[in-house]
């Protein structure tokens, strides 16, 4: 390659980066679906629409939960929507989602989960029986997570405006004193390590849904993470640097606003990453990466190097994060860079996700 060629490189990828760096603008005309998969299209919609609106302190910094001081006591708050399709499926169904991917969002970002609320969209003519079941799955998932559903609101739309029914829920919780989680602190040499295997609830939605001719025995992940991170924190606390559950989008968009956040690299080492076979089979059939696969129980955490064995043996022996694996490393360049050590030696670059591979897949 030649100096003009280098330079012309340079130049290209400099404008890319440029690119990937700005504060987005929210330009379309309309909303899709893709601005609801959690990728680049939710990134414009959320950061060119809605936190101009909202602006305040809360929002400096955007996570799973926001904390906030109240006479000393430091809060975690976060809220969320469901509206899987089916509302059940293998492994679970949406009132038990609805209460698990909100202490969820709790437990990674620190903080115990002490209580839920609900909302409840019902669609006429949804039989009783369903919504009386869903709410005992939330029941039970509340029980199994440590929190209760202290309040709630219920409203019924006409047929046809709804999958039967959505959920939105807000969890609470204390932050835990031994939490010292955000992205500012993580740090070149830091390990990347997931919880367990990847994207079991995506491809369970999708097999459930019907319509493709895979037989699959494959489970939703849904679960209660708090059991695991306590025990990473009770083990390494400071050491435990950041912590995301990888819900839409996956590992490799939890991974991107990581690297862009903390201004590092990621090297994901892909051969590490768990999967079961009947998922990457489906996802190969499909042709749909799993990194970019929603999960439910799932979460990634960045360890500090020395700690590493630590967090794996606490990990481990909690079963929610029984499959616990080392999968990668933070390096300092390129930073806001997510890259890919493929099993064939080679490299790629990771980036956000930008279609809509599953819709309605939580």
């Amino acid at each position: 390659m030649t100096a003009g060629e280098q330079d012309r490189e340079s130049l290209v990828e400099a404008r890319i980066e440029k690119r990937r760096r700005a504060v987005p603008r929210f330009t379309d005309e309309r909303v899709t679906m893709a601005h609801g998969a959690g990728g680049k299209a939710s990134r414009k919609l959320v950061e060119g629409v809605f936190v101009p609106a909202f602006m305040n302190p809360a929002l400096s910094t955007l996570g799973d939960a926001a904390v906030l001081d109240i006479g000393g006591a430091l809060v975690a708050v976060t809220t969320d929507a469901f509206v899987v399709t089916p509302i059940r499926f293998p492994g679970g169904s949406i009132g038990e989602l609805a209460v698990n991917g909100t202490v969820n969002d709790l437990a990674v970002s620190g903080a115990r989960p002490l209580a839920v609320t609900a909302s409840f969209i019902l669609e006429e003519g949804v039989p009783a029986d369903v919504v009386r079941a869903e709410a005992e799955a939330m029941a039970a998932a509340a029980t199994a997570a440590g929190v209760v559903i202290v309040a709630g609101d219920t409203k019924v739309v006409e047929r046809g405006k709804a999958d039967q029914m959505y959920i939105t829920t807000t969890g609470v919780g204390v932050l835990d004193e031994r939490s010292r989680v955000s992205s500012s602190s993580v740090r070149p040499d830091d390990r990347v390590i997931v919880s367990g295997t990847i994207g079991d609830h995506g491809v369970a939605i999708m097999l459930a849904r019907g319509g493709l001719d895979i037989e699959a025995d494959v489970r939703s992940d849904t679960a209660p993470l708090w059991p695991a991170v306590d025990a990473v924190l009770a083990a390494c606390g400071p050491s435990v640097r950041w912590m995301r559950d990888a819900t839409r989008g996956g590992v490799a968009t939890v991974l991107n606003e990581l690297a862009l956040a903390a201004e590092v690299s990621v090297m994901l080492d892909e051969h590490a990453v768990p999967i079961q076979p009947a998922v990457g089979a489906a996802c190969e059939l499909l042709g749909i990466d799993p990194l970019y696969v929603a999960n439910e129980g799932r979460f990634v955490a960045i360890v500090a190097a020395d700690a590493v064995e630590a967090a794996l043996s606490a990990m481990r022996a909690v079963e929610v994060s029984a499959g616990a694996a080392v999968v990668g490393e933070v390096g300092a360049d390129p930073p806001g860079r997510v890259l890919g050590r493929t099993a064939f030696g080679g490299h790629r670059m990771i980036d956000m996700l930008v279609g809509d591979p599953l819709p309605r897949i939580c």
